[in-house]
């Protein structure tokens, strides 16, 4: 049997001809869009650091309270149970500390007020809750710690305060709206009187001064409801009044 034959044609025909990319030229490598390549991936802190950048922050916030913002840096290592190499990784300096505790208090009542809101049908009740939660995060510890050379104009303290008088705004509103604070007091009243209540005076800190902290609150808030029983002198504080005075 016959093997069958190739035509000629075919045999001689030549290979279809194979469109390759060029290489780029080492022009075009420099040009390239730097956003086509590979992500560079932000490494993570550990977990382990984050959580010692929180106890830091935590107790730098009780000696302050007690102390001042001159307070010592062994103190706050020692209370937040690491040592000082660890608190000067996270904190290089005393400036840098202050600034952070700040923005850890604000942020942190910035929450409360929040919360409170949106969790208290009642808004006195979510005033009342709002106002103890502060002196718990240790508000008072902000007036000591913004005098001398704070920096007031640094733009994450100015996002920072402007979240927090937005959030107690609202709250000090929900409740003249509802009829249940009284109407001549304004969002600077509460915020000095919460910072005033809630911070130990200079030489009794040998007294347990928390166990009247709420107490005395408390009292303040019963002098918030309406109808109001008595004519409060001057007018009532904004929170411009008080930054200008201490923020």
């Amino acid at each position: 049997m016959k093997r069958p034959t190739t035509p000629a044609a075919v045999l001689s025909a030549p290979a279809a001809a194979v469109d390759l990319p060029a290489e780029p030229s080492a022009d075009q490598v420099d040009q390239a869009d730097p956003s086509a390549t590979a992500p560079t991936r932000v490494p993570r802190p550990r977990a382990d650091a984050v959580r010692n950048r929180e106890r830091i922050l935590v107790a730098a916030r009780e000696v302050l309270v007690e102390q001042g913002a001159a307070a010592p840096f062994d103190e706050i290592a020692r209370r937040a149970g690491v040592g000082n190499a660890t608190l000067y990784r996270h904190f290089p300096d005393r400036a840098a500390l202050v600034h952070h505790v700040v923005l850890f208090v604000m942020d942190r009542v910035t929450v409360q007020a929040e919360d409170s809101l949106v969790e208290e049908s009642d808004a006195f009740a979510a005033l009342c809750r709002f106002t103890h939660a502060a002196a718990d995060e240790r508000i008072g510890a902000l007036c000591p710690m913004l005098a001398g050379d704070f920096d007031h104009e640094h733009p994450e303290l100015i996002a920072a305060r402007e979240a927090l008088a937005e959030a107690v705004e609202k709250l000090v509103d929900a409740g003249q709206g509802a009829g249940l604070v009284r109407t001549d007091i304004g969002v600077g009243d509460l915020m000095i009187a919460l910072s005033q209540l809630s911070r130990p005076l200079p030489g009794i800190t040998c007294m347990d001064v928390d166990g009247f902290v709420h107490r005395h609150l408390q009292l303040f808030l019963d002098g918030l409801r309406a109808p109001a029983r008595s004519e409060l002198p001057g007018e009532a504080a904004t929170l411009e009044d008080l930054r200008q005075k201490t923020m």
